[in-house]
Order: structure tokens, then C-alpha cells, then sequence
């Protein structure tokens, strides 16, 4: 009996082995050769007006509606994203840009191999950006929260698939229209050459991240205020529901693989149903191809058949773990930083999970931790701050074993985002 079995039994949960199946091989597609060092850059920015700090949302004459389309000359007619008639993405070689639920705007790079081609991608990105931004009235910043305003604040964007997560993540857990409107990350996606290998960087990134989210915190306020927990970003990750986000059950159990991570998944109400790319449900009314799912997995909402690209995409992007799974590792603890504090977070990721004497460092280190050590090393962090002890070590200990000393001393802004983390 394996892991998956171990962990569902009880739970009556209906898996279709063909939905598994799918999984696995989209698990394998992702692997790279051994000396591949890709990384895939995300950086979500929050546009707060000019005037007074308050967020700026999709819809009005000076919203970010406004900003995709007078940004549309830059970018690729044939990468364009539509949503119910409204322009909601753009996309060129190297950089695509998305928006999250509250009209964030999401910079997308990758594959990038080096820094400086962060660097460049990203301030040409910014470049474009923000003198129409600046001419509309309103500005990106990089923090993980709005400085000013409320969830309550701010209007979700057209995407039909935002009033169905609303109405999921507005009845369960807390936290989850916060997260949706007002919050702002930084992600870095890892690449892996085959199933060990992948098992062992989401293991040590979901170790070590807690540690890291702590030494890149830039979440001064929350909810209008000054901001009250050490750690807001996994604060409010946590609590947003269980089912989904926090630590992968079972990953550090030794027998764990790809294929309990996919009985995982699987196994889990969906959130909501994404039904828009499923041939199968081609006529059925707008509001039923997105709905909430309170209780249907995946093998109660999709049809008896292997998964097509979308639907597995779906599938695994309505979890939300602190390191998730794709077709790469993707590193989920960071709030959003400028420019500078994305280029040392870049050189952490690359040191500590591309070079193979510092990580198998860390995979010695951590030999033999498991999840309520995990869990702990969290709780103290966010009951502790500055004092904590995660894992019995005081954070000095953790900033010079894990290289950080030199990439969080004299970090400076720059002319176009000045806001810097609070290492």
C-alpha cells in the first residue's frame, strides 16, 4: 500500500487512475537535464494612485483596463488574453503580463538562465509601464500588501473564474479575499531532473522558506494599518484553507512521490470548476463551465478521460501549497520586492538549490525533519519575529548558513521603485 493509499483511505475520496495517469506524465515532461539552470521569475505589483495611496482597480478611465490597452503596442497581437470581452494579459518573447483577482499586475519571466537577464526583461517591462501608469494617475509598488486600502476597497477584475474562487474562498477559511484583492508576491519557479530530484528541492524549499520569507519580508501594512504579523504573507496562506495550502501531506514521508502528490491534488474539492476548455461541456450555460465547488474533486467534475493541457493546468493551480509542484518547482514564499531584492532572492535560489555542494548541505541538515517540524519552525517565526528560533537555531545562524549575509547587507532601491524589503 502506498502513501496515497495510507492517507485517502478514510476519506471515501474518488480518484480516476486516468487522472492520475495525466499527472504523472506531465511530472515527467518537466524534467531537464541535470546542468539546466533555468529559473521562471514572477513579481506581482500593486497600482495605488498618485494622490492618495488607494488601489487602483481594473475598470474606469484611468484603471488598469486602461494601462493593457495603451500598453498592447509592445507586446504580441497573437499573445493577447480576453476575458469576457476585456483584455486581461499580454504576452511577448520573455515577458507576459497577467492580472491577479484585485487588478494586480503580474510581470512573468522566464525561461531566464541569468541575472542580468532579469535586469533587463524586467526594467524594459518597467519602462513601458510606468509612464503610462504615471500619465493615468497611479504608480506599481512593490509590497506584499496594499498600503492604503481594504479588500472591501477593491473590485474583483472580469475574469468569469474570480466570482467563482470569490465565492469559494468568501465561505471558507479567512483571509481569502484579502489575499485575492490587496496581496502581492514574488515567486521563482526551479527546474528538476527527474522525480528525486524534484522531491528534494520541495522538501528543502519548503524547509528553508519559511526562514527566507522572514529575511525578504515587505509587508508593512495590512488592511490599511500597520501591519501586525511578522510574517503576513504566510499569515494569511495558512488560514485561507487548509485542504490546499501550507505543507504537501505527507512530503516528508520517505515513501512519497509524484504519485501521492497527484491523489493529493486530486483528491481535493477543487475550489472551482473550470469547465471553459473542456469540449465536453461546450454547451452548458457561462455560470455552470465556472462555478465554486465546495465538495466535487476532480474526478466528480471532469469527464472519464485523460486530462487535456488546460484542465491539468487547472487542476494543480487550485492548490496552493507553500512550494507547489508542476512542471518545475515553484517557490511561493515571498512578497513582492522591487528590483533589487528579486536580483539577491534570485542569487539565494541559485546558490542554495543549483550548486550542488550547498544543497546537498541542506539536504544533510534537514535529514530526518518532518512536517510538525516544519510546522513549528513556522510558529515560531510568526509568534517570535526577530527572536524566533526555527529549528532550535537563532535567525544570525540561519542568515550565515544559508549565504545571506552578503546578498541582504547595502540592498538600495532605484529611481523608478524605491520601496525596499526590510532585511
Amino acid at each position: 500500500m502506498n502513501t496515497a493509499q495510507i492517507s485517502y483511505a478514510h476519506m471515501n475520496a474518488t480518484v480516476n487512475p486516468k487522472h492520475v495517469d495525466s499527472l504523472l506524465r506531465f511530472f515527467e515532461q518537466g524534467c531537464t537535464d541535470a546542468s539546466h539552470e533555468g529559473y521562471g521569475v514572477e513579481i506581482e505589483h500593486l497600482p495605488v494612485s498618485n494622490a492618495d495611496d488607494a488601489a487602483v482597480g481594473y475598470y474606469g478611465d484611468a484603471g488598469i483596463e486602461v494601462l493593457l490597452h495603451r500598453l498592447r503596442p509592445f507586446y504580441d497581437k497573437s499573445e493577447e488574453y480576453w476575458d469576457n470581452g476585456r483584455l486581461v494579459g499580454l504576452g511577448r518573447e520573455g515577458v507576459s503580463v497577467s492580472l491577479e483577482p484585485g487588478a494586480q499586475l503580474e510581470c512573468s519571466l522566464g525561461v531566464i538562465h541569468r541575472i542580468d537577464e532579469l535586469r533587463s526583461l524586467y526594467r524594459a517591462f518597467r519602462s513601458e509601464v510606468d509612464p503610462i501608469a504615471d500619465e493615468l494617475g497611479f504608480r506599481l509598488v512593490n509590497y506584499g500588501y496594499q498600503p492604503q486600502s481594504s479588500w472591501r476597497d477593491v473590485r474583483v477584475n472580469p475574469k468569469s473564474r474570480y466570482d467563482a474562487m470569490t465565492d469559494y474562498l468568501g465561505r471558507v477559511g479567512q483571509y481569502g479575499l484579502c489575499m485575492m484583492r490587496c496581496s502581492a508576491a514574488t515567486q521563482i519557479s526551479i527546474d528538476y531532473c527527474d522525480e528525486r530530484d524534484a522531491l528534494a528541492k520541495l522538501r528543502i524549499g519548503t524547509a528553508i522558506g519559511p526562514i527566507t520569507a522572514w529575511f525578504f519580508r515587505n509587508s508593512p501594512y495590512f488592511e490599511g494599518r500597520d501591519n501586525p504579523y511578522p510574517l503576513l504573507r504566510q499569515r494569511m496562506w495558512d488560514a485561507i484553507d487548509p485542504q490546499r495550502t501550507g505543507i504537501i501531506p505527507g512530503l516528508y514521508d520517505e515513501r512519497f512521490g509524484w504519485e501521492d502528490y497527484a491523489v493529493d491534488v486530486l483528491s481535493t474539492p477543487m475550489m472551482f470548476a473550470d469547465l471553459t476548455h473542456t469540449p465536453e461541456a461546450a454547451d452548458l450555460p457561462v455560470a455552470q463551465q465556472h462555478r465554486a465547488a465546495f465538495r466535487d474533486n476532480a474526478a466528480e467534475v471532469y469527464p472519464d478521460r485523460e486530462f487535456n493541457a488546460y484542465e491539468i493546468n487547472h487542476v494543480l493551480s487550485t492548490h496552493f501549497n507553500d512550494v507547489r509542484l508542476k512542471n518545475f518547482v515553484e517557490l511561493r514564499h515571498w512578497d513582492s520586492l522591487p528590483l533589487p531584492g528579486v536580483g539577491r532572492l534570485m542569487e539565494m535560489v541559485s546558490s542554495l538549490f543549483y550548486r550542488d555542494e550547498q544543497f546537498s548541505r541542506l539536504t544533510s541538515y534537514f535529514d530526518g525533519v518532518n512536517e510538525l517540524d516544519v510546522l513549528a519552525a513556522k510558529a515560531d517565526l510568526q509568534a517570535h519575529g526577530q527572536d524566533s528560533k526555527p529549528y532550535g537555531q537563532p535567525l544570525e545562524f540561519w542568515k550565515e548558513f544559508l549565504g545571506l549575509e552578503g546578498l541582504l547587507s547595502d540592498v538600495p532601491g532605484d529611481d523608478a521603485h524605491p520601496e525596499v524589503f526590510q532585511a
